[in-house]
C-alpha cells in the first residue's frame, strides 16, 4: 500500500479529515432536514385548515352520513366528521357558557360535515371546483372555508420554499468546496509519493485506488457520525415537543440520513479522484512550486 498504512487505519490525518468532513455533512444534513421539514409542515398546516359543508334540515342524519361516506371516497378528502344539530348546539353551549336554544326557543344551528383536505388540493383553483361539485347536492346550503388564510399560507409557503431551496443550493456548493479543500490538502502532502510511484511504473489506476478507498472510508465514517448527531437532535426535538412527530416523520429522517450518507461517500470519492488526477498529470519540476 503506497501510504504505509491500510486505507481505513485511524491515523491522525484520517481522524482530522473525518471530523472536518463530518462537520460539513452535518451542516448540509441540517439544511436537507429543514427543507424536508418545511415541506412536511406546509402539508400539515394545509391539511388542518377547516372546510365546512353546511347541510339543510331536509337532509336527515342517515342521508347526511351517506353523503359523508361519498365525500370520504373522493381523492381530495383526507378525513371528515359529521356534526349533527344537537352536537353543534352542545359545543356552542360549552364554548359560550349559555344555551342559545333556551332564549331563542329553537336550535339555531345546522348540521354540517367538517372536511380536511389533502394538501395538494388546498389551493384556490382546486377549492373552486370542489365547492362546485359539493354544491351540486341540492340539500347542501353552503360550503365555507377561510379563503384569505389559505391564500396567505400558500403564499408564505412558496416564499419559504424558494428561500430554503436557494439556501440548500448555496450550502451544497460551499460543502463541496470545503470537503474538496480538506481532501486536496491531505493528498497534497503525498504528491511526491505519487510521483515516485509513477517513476517505478505504477499505473494511474493502481496509484488512485488506495486514495479513493481511504477517502470513501472517510466519507462513510463522517456520514455515520453526522447522521447520528442529526438523529439525536431530531429525537430531542420530538421528546421536547411530541406533536412534532407529525412533521418530523420517520420518512423524513430516513431521507435525511440517506442524503447525508450518499453525499458523504460520493463527494469524498469525487474530490479525491479530481485531486489525484491533478498530481498525476504534473511534471516533477512543477511539484516544487505548488
Amino acid at each position: 500500500m503506497i501510504m504505509g498504512k491500510k486505507p481505513g487505519s485511524l491515523d491522525m490525518q484520517f481522524i482530522i479529515s473525518s471530523i472536518s468532513t463530518m462537520l460539513v455533512l452535518l451542516l448540509l444534513g441540517m439544511v436537507v432536514f429543514f427543507v424536508l421539514s418545511a415541506n412536511s409542515l406546509s402539508n400539515y398546516v394545509r391539511e388542518n385548515i377547516g372546510f365546512t359543508v353546511l347541510v339543510s334540515d331536509d337532509m336527515k342524519e342517515p342521508e347526511a352520513l351517506k353523503f359523508q361516506r361519498t365525500l370520504n371516497g373522493k381523492s381530495y378528502v383526507k378525513e371528515s366528521a359529521y356534526i349533527s344539530k344537537e352536537k353543534a348546539l352542545k359545543e356552542q353551549t360549552e364554548a359560550m357558557g349559555t344555551d342559545p336554544a333556551e332564549f331563542l326557543g329553537y336550535n339555531p344551528f345546522t348540521a354540517s360535515i367538517e372536511i380536511k383536505l389533502n394538501a395538494e388540493y388546498a389551493n384556490s383553483d382546486s377549492l373552486a371546483w370542489i365547492e362546485k361539485e359539493i354544491m351540486a347536492n341540492k340539500k347542501v346550503m353552503e360550503v365555507s372555508y377561510p379563503q384569505d388564510l389559505l391564500d396567505s399560507v400558500n403564499r408564505n409557503i412558496k416564499r419559504l420554499s424558494f428561500f430554503l431551496l436557494g439556501l440548500a443550493a448555496l450550502l451544497t456548493l460551499i460543502s463541496f468546496a470545503l470537503i474538496n479543500n480538506t481532501i486536496r490538502l491531505a493528498i497534497y502532502s503525498k504528491r511526491f509519493l505519487i510521483h515516485t510511484m509513477k517513476l517505478v511504473g505504477a499505473s494511474w489506476s493502481f496509484i488512485r485506488r488506495p486514495f479513493l478507498v481511504r477517502n470513501v472510508w472517510i466519507g462513510v465514517l463522517a456520514a455515520v457520525l453526522a447522521d447520528a448527531l442529526l438523529m439525536g437532535m431530531a429525537y430531542m426535538l420530538v421528546k421536547y415537543e411530541p406533536e412534532l412527530i407529525e412533521i418530523i416523520t420517520p420518512n423524513i429522517m430516513l431521507m435525511v440520513v440517506a442524503s447525508v450518507f450518499v453525499f458523504g461517500v460520493v463527494i469524498t470519492c469525487m474530490c479525491a479522484y479530481i485531486s489525484i488526477n491533478k498530481y498525476l498529470r504534473m511534471k516533477a519540476s512543477t511539484l516544487y512550486y505548488i
